[in-house]
């Protein structure tokens, strides 16, 4: 896989993440008795995102280019993998 391709998939989930935070943020309006936790999970996916975030800022600094086998070892970027397709599959927005 190449850096560029783990660039494009970290952006997807970033986007994802940025509307649950939306929806979670509006939901908390709704009810007094659910704000809580629609806040409480709004900012749980807030350190998810800074997260990724820290994470493409320093992907953006390699060789779009390169493999990413290059940079990580083969276990780190199946983790890496796992877990991108694990914030974007659970639609955290979708209720």
């Amino acid at each position: 896989m190449k850096i560029g391709e783990l660039i494009e998939r970290v952006d997807e989930t970033i986007a994802n993440l940025k509307i649950a935070i939306v929806a979670n943020q509006s939901r908390a309006f709704e009810s007094p008795q659910t704000s809580y936790e629609f806040i409480q999970r709004a900012l749980e996916l807030q350190e998810d995102l800074d997260d990724l975030m820290k994470a493409r800022e320093m992907l953006s600094k390699l060789d779009p280019e390169s493999d990413a086998e290059e940079h990580f070892s083969r276990e780190e970027l199946e983790e890496f993998l796992k877990l991108l397709e694990l914030l974007k599959s659970s639609n955290p927005h979708a209720f």
